[in-house]
């Protein structure tokens, strides 16, 4: 699994538990509850350990790190070990860049088109528009407000070739996040010392401007 699948999917998780959300069965109310308070919030400060689990290797691939979620802003994604790594995310794309904030361009093919279909996402839903997700996805909620899951399984074939579905579990902030692809690999990712962020510190504002 790339990290631009990963990263997507990532992104489509946090932007839908920052914005309102529409079920079409009777759970839609604990989904209103959900939504409207995790809207209060204009983003998330919070650590992660990822676990990916491949289809083709015996082993699971385990990093960890830290991340930014504005939603005016984007998302600043850092990976600290087993490498470091950081990857930013705003309406331009995604940019990955060096120990002095400088980006580092993608040669791949694959990767560009990868950046531009994030670009695009990040576009619609931090614009406001979230219909071109959730026409994609049936949304299935349990539990409580303080205590929720969220499952989203892909109502489009084209989608469903790639995404068997998402997985979140959260009560204030989300707290894990479970991605299955349709290949079987499976990413697993847990957010621990969450806090509510208002503003980018002057290191991360620097980075989302040069993006």
């Amino acid at each position: 699994m790339g990290v631009l699948t990963v990263l997507r999917a990532t992104l489509a998780a946090l932007l839908i538990a920052a914005a309102p959300l529409h079920a079409a069965d009777a759970n839609q109310a604990l989904v209103s509850q959900v939504s409207a308070r995790l809207a209060q919030m204009k983003g998330v400060r919070a650590q992660f350990t990822q676990t990916q689990t491949l289809a083709a290797m015996k082993q699971p691939l385990v990093s960890t790190g830290a991340l930014v979620f504005l939603r005016d802003r984007g998302v600043i994604w850092r990976v600290d070990t087993p490498y470091a790594a950081t990857f930013v995310i705003t309406d331009s794309g995604v940019t990955e860049v060096d120990a002095n904030g400088r980006p580092i361009r993608t040669k791949s093919a694959r990767g560009v088109r990868g950046v531009a279909q994030v670009a695009k996402m990040m576009r619609a839903m931090l614009g406001g528009d979230l219909s071109a997700l959730y026409s994609q996805f049936d949304v299935d909620a349990r539990g409580s407000p303080s205590d929720w899951t969220l499952s989203l399984k892909p109502n489009q074939p084209q989608l469903a070739q790639a995404i068997k579905g998402l997985h979140m579990t959260g009560g204030a902030f989300l707290r894990g996040l479970r991605i299955d692809l349709a290949s079987g690999d499976v990413t697993r990712i847990e957010f621990t010392k969450s806090e509510a962020a208002d503003d980018p510190s002057p290191a991360e504002r620097s980075l989302l401007d040069a993006s």
